[in-house]
């Protein structure tokens, strides 16, 4: 392997971003869609909600094998592979004429996004040197947020004024120019020696996070009977459990939980982990209080969610300098804290505020996020051994996938709750204040997580300490030989 050049330093992180907006746009964009394929199909709205939760399963049963995957075959092979599959899964959702042959075409595309975000942040960790990490990151985080707040206004407009097919077919396009980017700038590096597949260990994991994940995105949805989605997780942490215990005493499990003795990835995920469980709910809970608090449609709700997007995009220049002059940890700590207060500010959200003041909190709530996310994302990958990268981006991809989920569980949970305890039937706006506070709180825990990191943790990543002798993508050269 050479060293990447100067163009493909610069051009794999905006294919790499390219193709995880796509993934992350399309879990989102069917929302406003629903009723029109419904009819297209000959189903209902209701059953149609089955799409969205059988993408998810796909996704988080698959996510834990990428890693080996791009061991094995190599990490651009298995991207351009990732991209083709998720392309077919697109086209057999535009070409669906049943509700069977959508939730197939759906799950299609499941598999293909499981293996596209975490090979793409291992392909794009790969390619920059360690102190370049912060910036490259921010076009791996800014998808993730800006995609599923584009996803639902943009559904709406395309099946308003072209047609629902064109939701799926936009994918095509994209996902070519993606191939053959990937082909041209990104190397096909793969271990010298993959380790043995843990077939056992891939059906627990799968089971395991299929079950939180699956039973978290409906709970409270009324997609399946209580019970049952209570059963799921329940089932869902039974196999974790066990896998867990299988993981222990493999030498190379599907998901590597040995990577959580480092200080610096365990808190990455367990304090991202907190942080997203309360953050998670908010494009679930957003577009529901305009639509049923503010009596909005799904395109002027979904036009007013914008608001977080330029506040994502305002951080984009400013992580690195913010990063280097305050540190990882302090950054993180203290930026949990005023993100969760903005949070909380969602709760005066009732009919008669000024909505510049709700784009206002948006705005600097979607600054504030995106920074956390950035962080987080970035000091996941701090002190990981480069052997172990791979291992380490599936650990985070799922870990980030299962708090997002437990966030939609935690805040529909407690909107039906205060519903409940109202005894009414009908969600007004006043039933979401507990909830926002409630994941307000939830996020502001985690700086209790941060605080416990070194005070230099990161710092290498933050350029707050002197370049070191060679690059890590020197180094890993010369691990490869």
């Amino acid at each position: 392997m050479t060293a990447p050049s100067a163009l493909a330093k610069r051009v794999v992180p905006l294919i790499v971003a390219v193709a995880l907006f796509m993934e992350n746009m399309d879990s989102t964009v069917i929302a406003t869609s629903l009723p029109a394929i419904a009819r297209a199909i000959g189903t209902s709205p209701l059953a149609l909600k089955l799409a969205v939760t059988s993408y998810l399963l796909s996704l988080a049963v698959f996510i834990p094998v990428s890693g080996w995957t791009a061991d094995r075959f190599g990490a651009r092979t298995v991207f351009r592979g990732a991209i083709a599959v998720f392309m077919l899964g697109s086209i057999g959702c535009a070409m669906s004429g049943s509700l069977t042959q959508f939730v197939a075409a759906r799950m299609v595309e499941g598999i293909g996004g499981a293996m596209m975000t975490p090979v793409a942040r291992l392909i794009l960790i790969r390619s920059v040197d360690k102190r370049e990490l912060v910036g490259a990151m921010v076009w791996v985080t800014l998808p993730a947020l800006v995609g599923p707040l584009i996803g639902p206004p943009l559904g709406g407009f395309i099946t308003t004024f072209i047609s629902w097919h064109w939701i799926f077919l936009i994918n095509i396009p994209i996902g070519i120019v993606g191939i053959v980017l990937a082909s041209i700038f990104i190397e096909d590096v793969r271990a010298p020696a993959p380790d043995p597949f843990d077939p056992l260990g891939m059906l627990l994991a799968g089971l395991g996070i299929g079950g939180l994940a699956f039973g978290g995105s409906v709970l409270g949805l009324d997609l399946v009977p209580f019970p049952v989605a209570l059963a799921l997780m329940a089932a869902g942490a039974a196999a974790s459990y066990a896998y867990v215990v299988h993981a222990r005493r493999t030498s190379a499990p599907v998901l590597d939980l040995s990577l959580l003795r480092i200080p610096t990835m365990r808190a990455a995920v367990l304090g991202g982990f907190v942080y997203r469980s309360g953050i998670g709910a908010m494009p679930f809970l957003l577009p529901l209080l305009l639509q049923l608090g503010f009596d909005l449609t799904a395109f002027q709700s979904g036009l007013i969610t914008l608001s977080n997007v330029v506040g994502a995009m305002g951080m984009k220049t400013v992580v690195p300098l913010i990063l280097r002059a305050h540190g990882f940890r302090r950054v993180l700590v203290v930026n949990a804290l005023v993100s969760a207060v903005l949070v909380a500010a969602c709760a005066t959200f009732t009919p008669g505020v000024s909505f510049a003041w709700i784009v206002g909190v948006l705005i600097l709530g979607g600054f504030f996020r995106s920074l956390e996310f950035t962080s987080i994302n970035t000091l996941a990958y701090a002190d990981v051994d480069y052997p172990r990268m791979s291992r380490a981006t599936s650990l985070v991809a799922v870990a980030q996938q299962v708090s997002i989920s437990t966030g939609v569980a935690i805040g529909a949970l407690v909107v039906d709750l205060t519903l409940r305890a109202r005894g009414q039937t009908v969600i007004t706006a006043a039933d979401f204040q507990p909830a926002y506070l409630t994941i307000a709180v939830i996020a502001g825990c985690a700086s209790l997580v941060f605080a416990r990191l070194p005070a230099d943790a990161g710092a290498e990543l933050a350029q707050r300490t002197p370049l070191p002798a060679s690059s890590p993508t020197e180094a890993s050269d010369q691990k490869l030989g």
